[in-house]
């Protein structure tokens, strides 16, 4: 498997960030669909012009990306075919070289997700019925400190 190679995003990244977006979504039936892939692009632009993003290239080819302010993870998608190679691992891995702590928030129909962060040391510290967030699924908020494990 080659070398993975973690960055800063750029304007240029974003139709492959939006694709990412896109893909990851075809793949959760459960997930409903609230923006065309247009709007996913533009919404990665925006992330991308915000300095949010980091992308994750394998052979030149952006593969996965994570999208973070300060200490909360936004976004942290993989494309399909890339996923279970270390891309999550080594995005999340970055953010974490960068930061003391770290929150997100997982729906909790996406059980590899919330395995995913489990075996990556977030504890889980709150559930909701997902009345505040944009797709209305019910959520988990995990959070990783630093030393904590």
């Amino acid at each position: 498997m080659s070398e993975i190679i973690i960055s800063p995003a750029r304007t240029l990244d974003a139709g492959a960030v939006g694709h990412i977006l896109s893909a990851s979504n075809d793949t959760m039936p459960w997930l409903p669909r609230l923006h065309s892939a247009a709007e996913e692009i533009m919404y990665a632009g925006d992330m991308i012009e915000a300095g949010w993003v980091r992308v994750a290239k394998r052979n030149g080819k952006v593969v996965g990306f994570i999208a973070r302010w300060e200490e909360e993870v936004h976004a942290l998608y993989v494309l399909p075919d890339a996923q279970d190679t270390g891309v999550g691992t080594a995005l999340l891995e970055d953010a974490k070289a960068q930061s003391g702590k770290l929150s997100l928030w997982s729906y909790q129909a996406n059980s590899s997700a919330t395995r995913f962060y489990g075996l990556r040391g977030f504890i889980e510290t709150a559930r909701t019925d997902g009345s505040d967030n944009d797709a209305g699924l019910p959520d988990i908020r995990f959070e990783w400190v630093k030393g904590a494990i």
